[in-house]
């Protein structure tokens, strides 16, 4: 498959802070391509940076971010604006503050209709409609007169999944789109998101720290940790063998039922994701790993255990079953 998005180099900073160093990322047509990582890790502000949203005053650099061979790194506001919501769409991390309280839902969802395919008010209602029916929102006509607050969280993230979807973009990047719902609200937006994935032929980047979400979803997976891609591949040869300790140590603390005994310990990562200020050298991840050496102050291989799977760590592919 070729890819439709192809980040390359991608360096942000904030202050002292490198957020992320130097990631490469690629996200194939129709592929739903998951970066996943602990919080603090650079997930978001990947994601916003395709999106040109970064906050001002950001340090931010890449070789490339190319959408469709075109490199939008290099575009302009005015380019970028007609892109954002068109071509790409975006569901921001929280349905609870990513609609503005002010503005009836309808408003919101129609000036997307109007700014990017030139549609008069009646006619943007009527698609507003049609695609809140087609996410499942419930009286569709009657959630354009209301405002945000007057929706319960599973609505308000509904709304998000369909003004994302109204101008039938190419690229949706998800971030967290389950978050603070409940487990039967979770699955429900993921049968979802697949579904339109497959009617629409969208290609998806879905940001998360549930591996549980991945193992369902994704094609290919990005573990992220302190601002670095830490190991990449499919999903398949993700989790039949991960490679990476961090990745390891991720799949070690989900609780698998029938598994864990009653009153056994569950599996966790001890300490936190490390500050990283410029000049850092070595693996961010030595200080909570159980096989660090000393060596791993120094330059961080990239290691290859098969075919569109890498990952950056000195230990060799072999290490698992040694």
């Amino acid at each position: 498959m070729s890819a439709l998005l192809e980040i390359e180099d991608l360096h942000i900073g904030f202050g002292a802070l490198q957020a992320v160093r130097g990631i490469d990322v690629a996200v194939a047509r129709r592929e739903t391509h998951c970066l996943v990582g602990e919080s603090g890790c650079g997930k978001s502000v990947s994601a916003l940076s395709v999106m040109r949203l970064l906050p001002p005053r950001t340090r931010w650099s890449a070789k490339a971010i190319s959408f469709d061979g075109q490199d939008i790194a290099r575009l302009n506001e005015r380019q970028m604006t007609r892109l954002r919501g068109d071509r790409i769409g975006m569901i921001f991390q929280e349905p609870m503050t990513s609609l503005n309280p002010a503005y009836t839902i309808g408003s919101q969802m129609t000036e997307v209709l109007r700014r990017h395919r030139g549609a008069s008010r009646a006619e943007a209602a009527r698609r507003a409609v049609a695609m809140l029916d087609r996410v499942g929102v419930t009286a569709p006509e009657m959630r354009l007169g209301q405002f945000p607050h007057q929706l319960s969280g599973g609505l308000r993230q509904r709304v998000m999944i369909a003004t994302a979807l109204l101008c039938e973009p190419e690229l949706l990047i998800a971030d967290e789109p389950t978050t603070a719902l409940d487990v039967t609200v979770q699955a429900q937006i993921l049968r979802l998101l697949a579904s339109i994935q497959r009617e629409m032929g969208l290609a998806v980047l879905l940001i998360t720290h549930d591996l549980g979400i991945v193992a369902r979803v994704a094609d290919r997976v990005s573990v992220m940790y302190a601002g670095k891609i830490v190991e990449q591949a499919s999903a398949a040869s993700l989790f039949a063998a991960p490679r990476h300790p961090y990745t390891r140590g991720l799949l070690a603390s989900i609780p698998v039922p029938g598994k864990v005994r009653k009153g056994e310990r569950l599996g966790s990562i001890p300490g936190i994701v490390p500050r990283i200020e410029q000049g850092f050298q070595g693996c961010a991840f030595r200080d909570r790993c159980d096989h660090a050496a000393p060596e791993c102050a120094g330059a961080v291989p990239e290691q290859r255990a098969g075919e569109g799977h890498r990952y950056s760590c000195r230990l060799p592919p072999g290490w698992i079953e040694a």
